[in-house]
């Protein structure tokens, strides 16, 4: 089994090597003056179980293309198998067609990784679970729940608990943690005029003088989530935090957040930790290298993935 990875996220990458106990293979992934993407893998990959790390997030075409030509370059050197590891699959959120004439971007980039050689796909948490479908490769879709539950138990009275999904499509992921840490369940009811932009509309449920968690895959401006924090204060919850997987927190989130009435935000470091939500005291980040490390020597051994969720 051999390591490699691309720049979207180094920190994590060598996280996951050293739960390995082994190190990243040397490579040289840089750009020419115009900014073209050259990779060269500096160990022999030949008959090697290869796995590549890369999140596609920000820059997201930078990442993704990072990403495929890695892929080219180990297929090309005749590696055994080689597994594309994405912490966070950009465009998943376009899986599906909104209006006439527009595209299901998630499954033109599920058909770039399988086109350049890719054997197999490890993601995290994606936005929509069938988006595993638009890969004719074997794809495993880990969960972050197990790891936040654990989290939330440590850190929270259950018996004062209630999880809330701040939309009705998140119904299931947040039901999955609400029955790990045996708390009851609420959903936020909003409208979204426009991407980017919601409107809280109702919650259903009972959160008066409860620890509210709210739960989502992904946090992007943080409007929301903020919206959603300031719903449940006003229906009389105690206070709101929230646990969400994939922190892409663009233009103004992490003010957004910084500002808002949540009394913390919980992310995993699938996205690369930028200094400014190390800096804001009320953000938090949730290590998953133990569960892509462990998924990972599990897929090298040929073990199964599905059990680490049991």
């Amino acid at each position: 089994m051999k390591l490699f990875a691309g720049n979207s996220n180094e920190a994590l990458s060598l996280d996951i090597a050293n739960y390995l106990n082994t190190g990243l293979g040397r490579c040289d992934v840089r750009r020419f003056a115009d900014q073209e993407i050259f990779v060269e893998l500096k160990e022999n990959v030949r008959g090697e179980d290869v796995f590549i790390i890369q999140s596609t997030s920000y820059p997201a075409n930078d990442n993704l293309m990072e990403l495929l030509i890695l892929i080219d370059a180990a297929r090309r050197a005749s590696a055994r198998r080689i597994t594309a590891v994405l912490p966070y699959f950009g465009y998943a959120r376009q899986d599906r067609k909104p209006g006439p004439r527009t595209p299901i971007s998630a499954k033109l980039v599920a058909n770039l990784i399988v086109e350049a050689g890719a054997d197999r796909v490890l993601t995290l948490d994606l936005h929509a679970t069938q988006i595993q479908g638009f890969f004719d490769i074997p794809t495993d879709n880990l969960f972050a729940i197990p790891e936040m539950s654990k989290d939330v138990g440590a850190r929270y009275d259950t018996e004062n608990l209630m999880v809330v999904s701040p939309d009705v499509g998140g119904v299931v992921r947040a039901r999955a943690l609400a029955n790990r840490v045996t708390a009851p369940l609420a959903i936020v009811d909003k409208r979204r005029d426009k991407p980017g932009e919601s409107k809280v509309m109702n919650v259903i449920g009972e959160v008066t003088d409860r620890d509210c968690i709210l739960v989502d895959d992904i946090i992007d401006s943080g409007g929301t989530l903020c919206n959603a924090a300031e719903a449940l204060l006003d229906q009389g919850a105690t206070s709101v935090a929230a646990y969400i997987t994939h922190g892409v927190l663009s233009g103004e989130a992490v003010n957004r957040i910084s500002n808002s009435k949540l009394t913390e935000l919980v992310i995993t470091d699938s996205i690369e930790i930028t200094a400014s939500v190390q800096q804001t005291k009320n953000i938090r980040v949730l290590s998953i290298a133990a569960l892509i490390g462990e998924a990972i020597r599990r897929t090298s051994l040929e073990e199964s993935v599905s059990s680490l969720f049991d």
